[in-house]
């Protein structure tokens, strides 16, 4: 949707909304090899609507491939341009599935062409990186998701590795959701970094709400039954005490919402987005159990949401960096095993963890994930992809006990488990890496 987004904008500039009269897109290997399952194709043509994740009807979003096939056009721009136009355009023709195509620089790979007559206008490809993220062609930063490159100011902590992160706190004796705040102060102001904090949060825990109270099959053909909320009423008819039942139906219920095509917060991908959510509320439940409800934000002062999403994002950034969250590139361990240690190590960050600990529980996390495979059922985010969350979320709470109990001290470092976890990736059968051509997706009928 934000590459369509993106294109949608070039012809703007172009001035080339109203002249075009075909526009023809190409989905490259796993974009093309999962697209029907991960619903790309109503997301690209979204948008060109000019609609974006964050604002635009999930459900609308959902019926757009069968509304277009059946009005043969899309209106150009409808919902982001001063002036929008209605274009012909039959998704059997102008929405490919290359299947046995990819390209070098990355698996996940969309090309868009723009034609006046049988003239070529405009010619874009674009990338999906990971977690939502996009790179155009010929404007990819000289190093993959340099941080520095990624800030025209150059930031008070700059960081590549955890070693550096850990050593901005040492020097500065500040925690790691201070150093990220530091340089998210950079671009905006403390009161809007808070808000927007606080709105993802809102947001995670509204994922988590919606899915415990539905229920019925999960689209796509496997005929698979949503349980998270048959599960939180046994969990909550037998009074469970066990804090593993409720991480189990919160994060499996975030990913139902996310197989249903609803709106969920990456973290760091879709497939991958119920172990932060899962964790921060069972966490939060806790506090409140014992008298320590979630503060308001205080000047100055970070608030439990805001100290466990800038330490998970902290986390994140230096898998991004150092590796890939990109299951199509390195599989599922860039997924679920990066989730996994960013919830470790911002758990272990609000339970009282110096960043020794922290860096401990985010590396175990991942240590015990390396070479997860992804292996989709029929493409779909179902199967195994939802249990993997709540498997991830339990893991994660006791990669923050252990770390807790150590006070730090381990021999594997973060920074050596996120190489690590690159070069697995490498070598990795394609396979075994988000097209659903190997393992599960292919021993496991669909029907």
């Amino acid at each position: 949707m934000r590459a369509s987004f993106e294109f949608l904008q070039i012809l703007k500039k172009l001035n080339l909304v109203s002249k075009v009269t075909r526009i023809q897109i190409s989905l490259y290997g796993s974009l093309a090899l999962t697209g029907r399952g991960h619903g790309t194709d109503g997301a690209v043509l979204a948008g060109l609507f000019g609609a974006l994740p964050a604002t635009v009807s999930p459900d609308w979003v959902k019926t757009l491939y069968a509304q277009t096939t059946q009005s043969g056009y899309i209106d150009l721009g409808l919902m982001s341009c001063d002036s929008h136009y209605k274009l012909t355009f039959n998704p059997e023709n102008d929405l490919l599935f290359l299947y046995e195509k990819a390209l070098d620089y990355h698996s996940n790979a969309i090309e868009y062409q723009a034609y006046v007559g049988s003239e070529t206008v405009a010619h874009e490809i674009f990338y999906s990186i990971g977690g939502g993220a996009i790179e155009r062609e010929g404007h990819q930063s000289s190093s993959k998701n340099n941080h520095e490159n990624n800030h025209e100011n150059k930031l008070p902590f700059m960081f590549q590795s955890a070693k550096q992160l850990l050593n901005h706190c040492e020097i500065k004796q500040l925690s790691i959701a201070e150093i990220m705040m530091a340089n998210e102060l950079i671009n905006l102001d403390e009161l809007t970094i808070k808000k927007e904090l606080n709105l993802i949060w809102q947001a995670m825990n509204a994922s988590i709400d919606r899915g415990l109270n539905d229920d019925g099959l999960l689209p796509g053909g496997l005929n698979v039954k949503r349980r998270a909320k048959r599960l939180f009423e046994k969990i909550n008819k037998k009074n469970s005490r066990n804090e593993f039942d409720n991480l189990n139906a919160y994060s499996i219920a975030v990913n139902e919402e996310n197989a249903m095509g609803h709106r969920v917060v990456t973290a760091p991908t879709n497939g991958a987005a119920g172990v932060i959510p899962a964790v921060l509320r069972l966490y939060l439940e806790q506090q409140a159990a014992i008298g320590n409800p979630l503060k308001p934000s205080k000047p100055g002062k970070l608030n439990i949401v805001e100290e466990f999403l800038l330490t998970a994002a902290a986390i994140g950034l230096l898998y991004q960096q150092g590796a890939s969250i990109s299951a199509a590139e390195v599989g599922c361990q860039g997924e679920i095993g990066v989730a996994c240690s960013m919830a470790a190590g911002a758990l272990t960050a609000v339970s009282g963890g110096n960043v020794l600990q922290v860096e401990h529980a985010a590396e175990m996390a991942m240590e015990h994930h390396l070479g997860l495979t992804c292996d989709p059922i029929g493409g779909l985010v179902q199967i195994p992809c939802i249990e993997r969350n709540a498997m991830a979320s339990v893991q994660a709470v006791n990669c923050t006990r252990i770390a807790l109990i150590e006070e730090g001290q381990h021999r594997v470092t973060l920074d050596q488990v996120i190489q690590t976890m690159m070069e697995t990736g490498r070598d990795m059968q394609t396979r075994y890496k988000e097209t659903a051509q190997g393992g599960l997706a292919v021993n496991v009928p669909e029907c």
